[in-house]
């Protein structure tokens, strides 16, 4: 295997290879890959090798580092496979290796033009357009080839924003369990479904996840897809948010488009779980709409386009401080326009159990201070978990 390693540190380390493809199995088994195929991706300014592995009914997707990548092949050639192809701007390099394991290498004409991922950004997707995926295609976000509908690009984009910002939150997770995921306001579910997908047939994740609503219609549809789908470990329920207590631990909130105090008392449930890791945006922040006061400010308050807008950036601050202030790293980030809303900010909180939190406490107080408020929702329901901190 030496002469095979050393063609592949040449390819990968210098980023000539274009593709690759590893197949026929040395011995087949109904619960194993049958096929893996390798190319280049573009994830944050860095190109990784993404190794696509082929099973029966799903697709388990790695990305790895030129090390890790040559490793990898290696591994997959002495326990798995008789053959790989590697396709460079060079040359294509069929290995064979025999029943002894021996490898030979045939050195041919190139058949593949190197693709430029400086300027293909859609190599940065988690879900490709091009790729057929069973939910966007029941869901007509793809056609049956795997097709984005153009009309529906913006969905696309949507998910595939979504899901990086899971990816950023997965890796800071135990996922050695079954992880316990509630999605609270579910709504038409395309993110709830883009979640299994990722965590299931692409991680290869031991998922329970609820999505949770009020449109029993909607519940049925959904329930109805996850069955044709096969999602097994995908439920969809009926019910309200405060209400709901068939976990008794969580491991990830996601609480998108949830309507005024919806938003806090799904946060709320998170926080009394002790979920690791929350994924909400926020909608419609009429609480303290009616409860900020600040002379200084008149000039801007006594606008209500203006005041609507200002209440909803403090709305979104006190939760993102009271999430720091009970153990919580936190970020505000932006998000896709959802459907039917221009709101567009992430609270992306993970659990890190940070007990140094005077320094949250204070600047909370202050805040609320300024803005004259008092008598939260967000506070009443986390009584005394939220007392007992602001009290130290």
């Amino acid at each position: 295997m030496n002469q095979v390693i050393k063609l592949l540190e040449e390819i990968i380390f210098s980023d000539e290879i274009i593709y690759g493809v590893l197949s026929n199995l040395r011995k087949k088994d109904e619960d194993s890959f049958n096929k893996v195929t390798i190319k280049p991706v573009l994830i944050r300014e860095e190109i990784k090798l993404q190794f696509a592995y082929e099973y029966k009914n799903k697709v388990l997707h790695k990305n790895l580092d030129a090390s890790e990548s040559i490793k990898e092949i290696e591994n997959l050639l002495i326990q798995s496979f008789r053959q790989g192809v590697i396709f460079t701007r060079e040359a294509d390099y069929q290995i064979l290796i025999n029943k002894k394991g021996k490898a030979s290498i045939l050195k041919k004409k190139p058949t593949k033009e190197k693709a430029d991922l400086s300027h293909n950004r859609k190599k940065s997707y988690i879900i490709e357009d091009g790729e057929a995926v069973d939910f966007l295609i029941r869901l007509g976000v793809m056609n049956e080839n795997g097709k984005v509908v153009s009309k529906r690009y913006d969905k696309f984009r949507q998910i595939n924003r979504f899901l990086e910002m899971v990816a950023d939150v997965i890796s800071k997770i135990d996922k050695d369990k079954t992880l316990n995921i509630i999605d609270f306001g579910c709504g038409k579910s395309y993110l709830t479904f883009a979640l299994y997908y990722y965590l299931v047939n692409i991680l290869g994740l031991d998922v329970n996840i609820i999505g949770l609503d009020l449109k029993e219609d909607v519940i049925n549809f959904c329930n109805e897809v996850a069955i044709d789908l096969n999602y097994d470990r995908l439920k969809f329920v009926y019910g309200d948010i405060k209400d709901y207590e068939a976990f008794s631990n969580v491991d990830m909130v996601v609480t998108l488009h949830a309507c005024d105090t919806a938003t806090d008392a799904a946060l709320v449930k998170a926080v009394n779980w002790e979920a690791e890791a929350i994924l909400s945006v926020p909608c419609c922040q009429h609480e303290i709409y009616d409860k900020i006061d600040n002379v200084t400010l008149e000039p801007m308050l006594k606008h209500g386009i203006i005041k609507e807008k200002l209440a909803s950036l403090v709305t979104d601050s006190l939760r993102a401080n009271v999430l720091e202030i009970l153990g919580y790293q936190v970020q505000l980030l932006e998000f896709v326009d959802m459907e039917h809303t221009p709101k567009n900010i992430l609270i992306r909180a993970v659990k890190n159990n940070d007990k140094n939190n005077k320094e949250y406490i204070d600047k909370y107080m202050k805040f609320k201070e300024f803005w004259g408020l008092r008598d939260l929702y967000i506070e009443k329901e986390l009584g005394e978990r939220l007392e007992s901190q602001l009290n130290k």
